[in-house]
């Protein structure tokens, strides 16, 4: 008889998952997937008010939830959310933009939003996986990057430079992490409707620059990011590790 394969589990019950960035938007979305898959989700954020309503909601479904204020370029902070605790499942999604022509980069806007996007990405990642490693457990670390990670951007050079420095960083991490069996991958997203992303699609000429890039003639919405993140975050996905999952519309398919 014809010995019939089955399909990995996608289930999370037992894990804990941290999702930074979680009070809205699509690091709420995240914590959704994986509260919805049976993680215990500790949500981070640095506004407490949001954070308190995201996580009670949460727990109003039924599931399995708690917050922590954080600042996560504040790195004695975030180390501290490893001080005797492991998380199987890391997701960052906390991130900044201060869009404008290169020519016109402050040195302080640089900073900012390398500090946010690409040095605290650095510094969880590596806390995390010191902190799976050491406990002789394996787990998923996802980053949610951007299509533009892969591509440049109108008066995006600046979220551009630090979108392809973290893609670099996990291809590197996963090299050294994966015999230990510590996957990290990212998730890079096309324009995405959230509060945040609202007064780009406000702005009529880009609204119609976004919508002659997207093949499929629509903009992302949060619900389009939470399977690729319960995909990566589950046994679905045992064997990868090192790579990007664009979910950009067709984006950078030319």
């Amino acid at each position: 008889m014809t010995q019939l394969p089955r399909t990995p589990s996608f289930s999370l019950s037992g894990k804990t998952a941290l999702v930074t960035g979680a009070s809205s938007g699509i690091g709420l979305g995240c914590a959704v997937a994986l509260a919805e898959a049976g993680a215990h989700v500790v949500c981070a954020a640095r506004g407490a008010e949001r954070l308190n309503e995201a996580v009670s909601a949460l727990q109003a479904q039924g599931w399995s939830a708690e917050g922590r204020v954080l600042d996560q370029g504040d790195l004695t902070a975030l180390h501290a959310l490893f001080n005797g605790r492991v998380f199987d499942v890391v997701v960052n999604s906390a991130g900044t933009a201060r869009h404008g022509p290169a020519v016109e980069t402050a040195p302080e806007d640089f900073d900012a939003v390398t500090s946010v996007n690409l040095r605290s990405a650095y510094f969880l990642s590596a806390y995390a996986a010191k902190a799976l490693m050491a406990a002789g457990r394996p787990g998923s670390i996802i980053h949610i990057s951007s299509q533009m990670g892969h591509v440049g951007g109108i008066d995006r050079a600046l979220y551009c430079a630090t979108k392809h420095g973290l893609e670099g960083m996990v291809k590197a991490m996963a090299i050294e992490w994966g015999k230990q069996g510590v996957r990290i991958n990212t998730v890079c997203p096309t324009f995405i409707r959230t509060p945040l992303t609202q007064a780009t699609f406000d702005n009529p000429e880009r609204a119609a620059w976004i919508m002659d890039k997207i093949k499929l003639n629509r903009v992302g919405e949060v619900e389009d990011i939470m399977g690729a993140v319960l995909y990566l975050a589950s046994d679905a996905s045992g064997l990868v590790t090192g790579t990007s999952m664009l979910i950009d519309g067709g984006w950078t398919a030319d």
